[in-house]
């Protein structure tokens, strides 16, 4: 009895032992900042994350990827401000993977270099627990190329040598200098500019000449990106004057003074201007990409997602109703949302495409058009502006006496499209009957990772984009302390402006409500000033 009691107990160690799935670690180099600097195979790691743990470097960009549903932990290093010990980080990520779970660590630059990604992965692997590494873009490279110091040239500088600055607090800086001199080469510092005065007279004391080009390149590849250049014996002088700040890098060798040629990023339209995006994320996309290949700066920050209602029975009843009476009219749809929605709701009702035949399809804006092509159908009606006004009045004028109109929509859908629609067609001498159908919700969303209000008090927001009335409301209430005052609102309808204004926002509205609208209000706004 004994023996079989040990025998079961022993066996439901096993199968406990064997529930819960075996966790991994991905390093992931998170690159210099610019989110476009990501790699491919980062984001698509990152995408799949149960727990990020991640570094102060990384930028805020890349933080707004990281998926709402994973744990965030910050272990950021910063000097005299340590969130964790490294022996800490390590534990952590021990116990995390331990627990079954995919983690990401998330560091920014590239993990092998400095980043002390070989130490973690050692006691990952005396653990026995899986890891992978993806490298990232080295500050080193990319803050140089976006200043327009190559790092090595043909004619100047055939090495390239990556140095760590940083040095402990009350001790002096221990570097070889006579060999850095000896080897003629680009010399880049990472962390330091706190030691530059070390650096400076270390270089000039092993015999490098004083008038070596030299330069200081803070917050490369963002909005904040400043640089000195001088030569080297006057750098820290007038690196004192400009007040650079961390986090920077030092570039010294011939190659610094390429820059007043070559320099690129500055001269793109919308150089050293930073925004936000408010819109959901799976449509923030192309706006982003439109900014930044101007030059700015984005920050995606969705303060508002959409949730998809189930197959009620009154959804079912509202489709059954339009459909099975044999004279369906016309279909209007107001978002993206709203067309992906309906056509699952169509899929689990039992129908497809088919039942839209001779139906008119109606959309508020390219947006949502875009999304109907999706699904192999192309609007009959759109409004030349693209709002709830202008489309109600449109149906009121085009649909003949008599037509059925169903609206699939948010549930908080805004009511001036049917009272347009049905005043429109009164005045013509039709009627219409319309179904408004809440098919989704419209939920509001808050990322503590982005620093929103803090940026808005220091000014280092040039605008906060709005696509609709609920981003304004859902903006305001995921960042209370914000003072509205402050915020310019970049505003893609005059229905959204208005929200905006309500609040008490510095407004201004596109001229056509759509990406390409917004990106052009932002360059005339901003371009070249």
């Amino acid at each position: 009895m004994r023996r079989s009691e040990a025998r079961e107990k022993a066996l439901r160690s096993v199968t406990t032992k064997h529930s819960v799935p075996k966790g991994k670690v991905w390093l992931v180099g998170a690159g210099p900042s610019d989110p476009g600097l990501f790699t491919l195979k980062g984001r698509s790691v990152l995408s799949q994350a149960q727990v990020v743990v991640y570094d102060a470097l990384v930028g805020a960009g890349i933080l707004s990827m990281i998926p709402e549903a994973a744990e965030k932990i910050y272990v950021g290093k910063r000097a005299g401000n340590h969130a964790m010990t490294q022996d800490e980080i390590n534990e952590l990520l021990v116990k995390k993977a331990g627990e079954g779970k995919r983690v990401v660590r998330l560091k920014g630059g590239d993990p092998f270099l400095f980043g002390r990604g070989g130490e973690e992965l050692l006691v990952l692997g005396a653990h026995g627990i899986d890891y992978e590494v993806v490298p990232g873009i080295s500050s080193a490279l990319a803050v140089p190329a976006y200043n327009g110091i190559p790092v090595t040239d043909r004619n100047c500088a055939s090495s390239v040598h990556i140095i760590t600055g940083h040095k402990r607090a009350d001790k002096p800086l221990k570097l070889p200098f006579d060999a850095y001199v000896k080897v003629e080469g680009t010399l880049v510092f990472l962390m330091g500019l706190s030691a530059l005065p070390d650096i400076v007279s270390g270089l000039l004391h092993a015999g490098m000449d004083p008038a070596v080009p030299a330069a200081v390149l803070e917050r490369g590849t963002t909005a904040g990106q400043r640089r000195v250049c001088a030569p080297l014996s006057e750098l820290e002088s007038e690196t004192e004057k400009a007040h650079m700040h961390t986090p920077a890098i030092i570039v010294v060798g011939a190659v610094a003074a390429m820059s007043e040629q070559l320099a690129w990023y500055e001269k793109l339209p919308l150089f050293g201007r930073r925004f936000v995006l408010t819109r959901p994320r799976e449509r923030m996309d192309a706006l982003a990409d439109q900014l930044r290949e101007q030059g700015a700066e984005v920050l995606g920050l969705p303060v508002i997602g959409t949730k998809p209602l189930p197959l009620t029975e009154k959804i079912q009843k509202g489709l059954d109703e339009f459909f099975l009476a044999g004279d369906a009219s016309c279909l209007v749809f107001t978002s993206p949302a709203g067309v992906h929605t309906f056509f699952q709701l169509l899929c689990d009702s039992g129908r497809d495409a088919r039942v839209l035949g001779g139906v008119t399809l109606a959309v508020i804006g390219g947006g949502t058009k875009s999304a109907l092509r999706e699904y192999g159908m192309v609007a009959d009606l759109m409004p030349e502006d693209y709002d709830g006004v202008s489309l109600g009045t449109l149906l009121g004028e085009r649909l003949p006496d008599g037509s059925r109109v169903l609206i699939p929509r948010s549930a908080i859908g805004n009511p001036a499209l049917i009272t347009c629609m049905e005043k429109r067609a009164a005045e013509l001498g039709k009627t219409v009957t319309v179904t408004d159908l809440p098919i989704y919700e419209t939920i509001e969303k808050h990322n503590e990772l982005i620093p929103v209000a803090h940026l808005v008090e220091e000014d280092a927001i040039d605008g906060v984009f709005f696509t609709s009335a609920s981003t304004v409301r859902a903006f305001l209430h995921a960042n209370p302390s914000v003072h509205p005052a402050k915020i310019c609102a970049l505003c893609i309808g005059e229905m959204t402006a208005q929200a905006a204004r309500e609040a008490g926002m510095q407004v201004h509205v596109a001229q056509e409500a759509s990406v390409e609208g917004l990106a052009g209000l932002a360059e005339k706004l901003y371009a070249n000033e």
